[in-house]
């Protein structure tokens, strides 16, 4: 409706502005054709008499031509409006075509920007799950280090308890038997130490380098890490002695042990029942060592039975 009116009001102005051009120039020659009438009037009675018919006839063709020029006018500013009021629809769809373009545009660059968001967030989102399951695993590997370290202890332990119930149970070996009859072994073996004890130790004993290298048997590495070394003393008299060709051997560990040197003069007379020893492998050979007294060494061999 608001459109319709300013098209009729728009028509009306320019109708008035045609019509008031064609009155000046309808004016201008009726006052031009004054002079001319006067002039008439100064002729012979005659002229003037055949000149209005003339004139009449020249009025009614200007007037005529006037009003089909009026009438083109008219026209063609109809045809303008016609035009316009055409174009108006043409340029509302434009404006509507563009806005809706716009709209197409915004609405692709929110989705273009929410998945940028979606996939940014997947992302955080994925490397915080890595981050967590690092930091699982590393848990995982710290807690299998701790259990296996815990394994070890309780190996260690465990080993330490079945040594000393080793020894617990050669005591009781020991302690089982007849007074008499461990009275009477233990005079043996205390007559078999004594018979194998130094005048002079220096001069007496021998390594064995000096006596050509150890030829007898050798205790697997795993068996002697876990009962032999200097981490691993006892008390000869807590385990099996026996006396082989008036020479005592002691068993420990699983093997029996023979004394190649005799033992120093200057030991205790009792250092076999009281005194800590270790057997270590140094120098290509077996040793006993006595840790009252540290600097010395007897050498000693191994027997599987």
């Amino acid at each position: 409706m608001k459109s319709s009116a300013v098209f009729n009001t728009t028509a009306l102005f320019l109708l008035l502005g045609l019509a008031v051009p064609a009155y000046a120039r309808q004016e201008k020659e009726q006052e031009n054709a004054k002079p001319q009438k006067q002039e008439q009037q100064a002729k012979p009675e005659k002229q003037q008499q055949a000149k209005p018919q003339q004139q009449q006839a020249n009025t009614a063709k200007q007037q005529q031509q006037q009003a089909n020029s009026d009438k083109q006018q008219q026209q063609k500013t109809q045809q303008q409006a016609k035009g316009q009021q055409a174009q108006q629809p043409k340029q509302q769809q434009a404006n509507s075509d563009k806005q809706q373009q716009q709209r197409s545009q915004q609405q692709a660059k929110s989705q273009q920007d929410q998945q940028q968001k979606q996939q940014q967030q997947h992302a955080q989102q994925q490397a915080n799950s890595d981050k967590q399951q690092q930091q699982r695993s590393q848990q995982q590997a710290k807690s299998q280090q701790d259990q296996q370290q815990k394994q070890q202890q309780q190996a260690r332990s465990d080993k330490q308890q079945q040594q000393r119930t080793e020894q617990q149970s050669h005591l009781q070996q020991v302690k089982s038997q007849s007074s008499q009859e461990q009275h009477r072994q233990e005079g043996e073996q205390r007559g078999a130490w004594q018979q194998h004890r130094a005048g002079n130790w220096q001069s007496e004993h021998r390594d064995w380098q000096q006596r050509g290298g150890y030829n007898g048997y050798r205790i697997p590495d795993d068996r002697y890490n876990g009962y032999f070394g200097s981490g691993h003393s006892f008390r000869i008299y807590s385990y099996p002695v026996m006396l082989v060709g008036g020479y005592p051997r002691f068993q420990y560990g699983g093997y029996w042990f023979a004394l190649v040197d005799p033992w120093p003069e200057y030991w205790a007379d009792n250092w076999y029942d009281n005194d800590d020893v270790y057997i270590d492998y140094s120098d290509g050979g077996y040793y006993l060592y006595n840790r009252r007294y540290p600097r010395d060494r007897i050498a000693i061999e191994v027997y599987l039975n």
